[in-house]
């Protein structure tokens, strides 16, 4: 992720970096979204949230497939069949 600092970023984008602490802002171009900016302490919580989200799907996927009879050792010659 490329950073830059605030004191080095131009005046103009001053408005931007406060509206940022405050809620996420999406950058539109003629094209649509660009971009989203948002402070760290929000993207920090963001991406640990869906590494909580991932973890908790796999241990539901891991318990639906031992309810339904999937060893390791069945998992492990699925993956190794290869018709």
């Amino acid at each position: 992720m490329k950073e830059i600092a605030v004191k080095d970023a131009e005046d103009g984008l001053r408005p931007l970096f406060d509206a940022a602490r405050k809620a996420p802002v999406r950058l539109a171009g003629d094209d649509g979204t660009v971009c989203v900016v948002m402070s760290l302490e929000q993207y920090e919580r963001l991406r640990g949230n869906a590494w909580d989200r991932l973890a908790e799907s796999m241990d539901a996927l891991s318990r639906e497939a031992a309810t339904n009879g999937l060893t390791e050792e069945k998992l492990e010659a699925l993956l190794a069949d290869e018709s």
